[in-house]
């Protein structure tokens, strides 16, 4: 049996025509916990409670990410945790002092906000901030942005600078990229592209085919390579035409061919695995850019030390989002500019998360990006 907590404070109701809609919060809810290395169960748990300056969402889509895979079968959190972070769906309630949203807003929040005056802050490596390491989202237990859950607790220093309200033509899951795309354009922005440069996207899953469509949007030449020949079809769609099937071609020799022999002026490396650095360097021109952007474990790797100093290759890394790009991002995104939504292969309820976990960790041939959505169940909506 579920237990309602009936909000009656007015902070956190709706004023209409003089009458007071009140908004009834469940006192628990569902949500996929971490409890280990690929242990993630389906538990009901408390509700999280917000405080003055706060808002709670009721989340319908969140997209997974790569990097709650890898925490999740590396082990590297402690336990228990609720993950999700590319999250989208409806404030429920608001805290005392927050003036700029109220319940029934359509938002999607940023789960990293830096706190803009630290020294890395100052030197716009906002992703190094102290504050920026602390996630401000949780569905509970220690705070890991939430988004595999029914509702999120979003705390005071993200609501006031890291939630993008949600215009109503545009959907839940084409938010839901908003936080992926702003990574993407982090790392073009790193990677400096000029228009009329090669670059080459190594791997086309769901990040891959974006940033080769944000390279292609600042008028680079877009080559890309993937083991399966299916992602370079629903690459095509976006306006990605010209590929090298990873699975019986040799990507570096083929870049080579089709650059008079220099190789690319940029290399984006978009799949996890350190093995590949040294055939991305390979795969660069002398003097060119390589561009490290799913490498987020640290371990050894072999590079070419020569490479950098005497062919004067640069190594680049480019980490999660940026502040700076957060209103950059937001407009393309709900501007449909890009339909992000047919990159959205599979959508599990919150009841199937497990089973969408593990098809994103072990995506098949005609999987892409795979969405959570605990908003398929609303009976509400």
């Amino acid at each position: 049996m579920v237990n309602w907590l009936l909000i009656t404070d007015m902070s956190v109701a709706t004023q209409l025509g003089g009458t007071v809609r009140q908004q009834a919060i469940p006192s628990t809810m569902r949500a996929a916990v971490y409890r280990g290395v690929n242990d993630v169960r389906l538990e009901t748990v408390p509700v999280p409670q917000i405080g003055p300056g706060e808002i709670l969402i009721r989340v319908h889509t969140c997209g997974i990410c790569g990097t709650d895979l890898k925490k999740i079968a590396t082990g590297s959190h402690s336990t228990p945790r609720i993950f999700g972070h590319e999250t989208a769906g409806v404030v429920a309630a608001i805290g005392d002092h927050v003036a700029d949203y109220r319940v029934g807003d359509r938002v999607m929040v940023f789960h990293h906000i830096p706190c803009g005056d630290c020294y890395y802050c100052r030197h716009q490596v906002f992703a190094q901030c102290p504050t920026y390491k602390k996630v401000g989202a949780t569905a509970g237990y220690e705070a890991s942005g939430g988004g595999f859950a029914e509702y999120v607790r979003v705390m005071d220093w993200i609501v006031r600078k890291g939630v993008i309200r949600l215009p109503d033509d545009v959907s839940f899951e084409q938010a839901s990229f908003i936080e992926p795309v702003n990574t993407c354009m982090k790392g073009i922005q790193t990677l400096g592209l000029n228009q009329g440069e090669t670059v080459l996207v190594m791997g086309q899953g769901p990040i891959g085919i974006i940033l080769g469509t944000l390279a292609a949007r600042r008028g680079a030449r877009v080559i890309t390579s993937d083991l399966l020949p299916q992602r370079h079809t629903i690459g095509k769609a976006f306006g990605l035409h010209e590929n090298i099937d990873a699975s019986t071609s040799d990507t570096v020799q083929t870049v080579k061919e089709l650059t008079e022999g220099r190789g690319a002026d940029a290399v984006i490396l978009a799949v996890a695995g350190n093995s590949l650095i040294r055939p991305a360097m390979d795969a660069t021109r002398p003097g060119g850019r390589v561009l490290l952007f799913a490498q987020t474990q640290h371990g050894e790797a072999v590079i070419d030390p020569a490479a950098v100093c005497v062919d004067e290759k640069s190594l680049l890394g480019s980490y999660s989002a940026s502040v700076d790009l957060q209103e950059e991002s937001a407009r393309l995104v709900l501007s449909r500019e890009v339909d992000l939504e047919r990159l959205i292969s599979h959508r599990f309820p919150l009841a199937g998360s497990i089973e969408a976990l593990h098809l994103a960790a072990h995506p098949n041939p005609d999987s892409m990006k795979v969405v959570i959505q605990p908003g398929s169940e609303w009976k509400d909506q």
